[in-house]
């Protein structure tokens, strides 16, 4: 029996000091089989004509981000203000910028926090905005047994991968270990 504890804790010690490596390498990994393709996808939907287009968002952009607002000057773009813009030409630009940070693993931390907030700000959109609070099974619930709604159930297990890279940066395989300026043994 203790040569089988032994080598349970052996086993143990080194899932341990595999973690910091691995945890946020399967987070990225995760993420850009799940989550890479929706929001490229997404922000393609949002990019006006030309090479520039990312300056000129397309008028469904302006209707994903502020509906009601679009709502109330009957889609036209040209009543919108400064404002509406910058937040769509932003969240278009992250949209595509925060999820390429994520899978190189440059500046991993930062780029997860973004997409933290970027899912927030999304589903307070998709609640308030578009009217999914209204809809049955969109909000769901937590601790209920139905592990697909929407918008509480899938944004929060999103949240938590995007935390794990929050907390535990890149991982190995990352352009960030790369940056990161290497110890000196007496520093280790």
């Amino acid at each position: 029996m203790n040569n089988l504890i032994s080598k349970y804790n052996y086993i143990s010690s080194t899932a341990s000091d595999m973690a910091p490596g691995v945890l946020p390498l399967l987070a990225r990994l995760t993420f850009s089989a799940v989550l890479l393709h929706y929001f490229i996808a997404s922000g393609l939907t949002k990019l006006g004509e030309g090479l520039f287009g990312f300056l000129n968002p397309s008028a469904g952009a302006y209707a994903q981000i502020f509906p009601k607002a679009m709502e109330a000057v009957t889609y036209d773009i040209s009543q919108l203000t400064v404002f509406h813009w910058a937040v769509v030409t932003g969240g278009t630009i992250a949209e595509f910028a925060l999820p390429a940070l994520i899978v190189v693993g440059l500046f991993t931390r930062l780029a997860a926090l973004g997409m933290i907030g970027f899912v927030i700000v999304q589903s307070l959109t998709d609640l308030y905005g578009h009217g999914g609070i209204d809809h049955e099974g969109t909000l769901g619930a937590w601790f209920d047994r139905a592990s697909d709604s929407l918008i509480l159930d899938q944004r929060a297990l999103w949240v938590f991968l995007l935390a794990t890279l929050v907390l535990k940066g890149g991982g190995w395989l990352s352009l960030d270990r790369v940056l990161k300026p290497a110890q000196s043994p007496s520093a280790a």
